[in-house]
């Protein structure tokens, strides 16, 4: 039985919208002009026009009101992910549990955790696997928190551009595995892995990422102990907590609709879980089962001093049946090493998720914040990183080098 057959077999039994979208492609201006960038200037990046509907296309455009004769990428790499534009379903009225109330997440679970102030939310992967983007307000700042399974891209985005909010559902493509979302206003097609506009009015236009970290339930209670947590009244009826996924993430199988599979680098096989980070044009992957070895990384990706704190306790939520019974295979968040003073702090492991900066010995957590210490209470900044498989990391950033201890 070949990979794609096994899937359909593997994801037909729960017909509602097992398949996860993975990201479409967007064009460019048909005028070959610039297109805008999320901060609404403008951005060169020889986006070529397309032809105006162009049979090219390779999935179907019935329904769409999108500019197709803008894109950047060639419509021809755009496969259907099983359901249609929408049949699986965003979340766009997103509600919230105080931590005391939730009964259903277990310890290990992976959720993705984001905030701004003091506002942190908890955004479990039990309910991203069935509905990949969340349109929420934090702080009063408009988000997209989304999760594409084929992928692993775990990713929150700012969801205004040029001074427009916009909203995000799922387009039912995908391309190079990933998923496409698009935007209601315009429709234009965005790949989720790289938050770029690829074909349409947004064609170019690249949204802002936003730091969030993948940890388990456990670690999120820990350390923000006031946050909240997005509920199961989704106003949708889908079995929350199984994986419709079981098996995906191993590391010796290929994935799942790719449509070129000389994309795939073989410098480390196609599904192992890295960590990465970008910084200006500057890409870094770090694998995870290196990063579990050391507990702590002390790096400079394009001159900024990084340092990579892995933790365990957290399972991979596409191993098993329910995505808490899969395999532990940790975490890592990225944080800043420079002080507001200037000061660059050097770290080494302090026991499990823990790590101890050497210059005054204080403890620091996932969450950047020393703990105990002469700099207890001090935050280190978050940098934003993604923790996808490899080879969806390389076919979006095929000039990334790879850490190696």
């Amino acid at each position: 039985m070949n990979m794609r057959s096994w899937q359909l077999l593997a994801i037909g039994s729960a017909a509602t919208l097992m398949l996860a979208a993975c990201a479409p492609t967007v064009t460019g201006p048909s005028n070959g002009g610039d297109a805008e960038t999320g901060d609404g200037t403008a951005a060169s990046d020889g986006a070529s026009p397309g032809p105006p509907l162009s049979a090219e296309l390779s999935v179907s455009s019935a329904g769409w009101a999108t500019d197709f004769s803008r894109h950047e990428v060639p419509l021809d790499e755009f496969l259907s992910g099983g359901p249609g534009k929408d049949g699986i379903p965003a979340i766009d009225q997103p509600q919230f549990q105080p931590l005391a109330e939730v009964d259903w997440l277990e310890d290990q679970e992976p959720v993705i955790a984001f905030g701004i102030e003091d506002r942190w939310r908890a955004y479990p992967i039990q309910i991203l696997i069935w509905h990949e983007i969340v349109n929420d307000v934090v702080a009063d700042t408009p988000v997209a928190v989304t999760f594409c399974p084929l992928c692993h891209t775990a990713i929150v985005f700012d969801r205004t551009v040029g001074g427009t909010v916009l909203d995000f559902g799922v387009s039912g493509n995908l391309r190079h595995s990933d998923l496409v979302m698009y935007d209601r206003q315009t429709e234009s097609w965005w790949q989720q892995a790289t938050g770029r506009g690829i074909v349409g009015h947004y064609t170019g236009t690249a949204l802002e990422f936003l730091s969030s970290q993948l940890i388990s339930w456990a670690e999120f209670r820990e350390i923000h102990p006031d946050g909240t947590v997005l509920s199961r009244d989704t106003g949708h009826t889908r079995s929350y907590g199984s994986n419709p996924y079981a098996g995906y993430d191993r590391v010796d199988t290929n994935p799942f609709l790719l449509d070129d599979w000389t994309l795939i680098d073989g410098r480390l096989s196609p599904k192992v879980r890295i960590v990465g980070v970008v910084v200006d044009d500057e890409s870094v992957a770090y694998p995870m089962p290196d990063l579990a070895e050391v507990s702590v990384v002390n790096d400079a990706v394009a001159g900024e001093p990084i340092v990579l704190l892995w933790s365990p306790g957290t399972v991979s939520g596409l191993g098993a049946e329910t995505v808490a019974g899969g395999e532990v295979v940790g975490t890592v968040v990225v944080h800043a090493r420079t002080m507001e003073d200037g000061t660059v702090l050097e770290f080494e492991p302090a026991g499990e998720g823990r790590m101890r900066d050497t210059a005054t010995s204080s403890t620091w957590d996932v969450s950047g914040t020393a703990v105990d210490g002469p700099m207890s209470g001090q935050r280190l900044d978050p940098v934003p990183n993604d923790q996808p498989f490899w080879f969806a990391w390389a076919i979006f950033r095929p000039d990334t080098t790879i850490w190696q201890p």
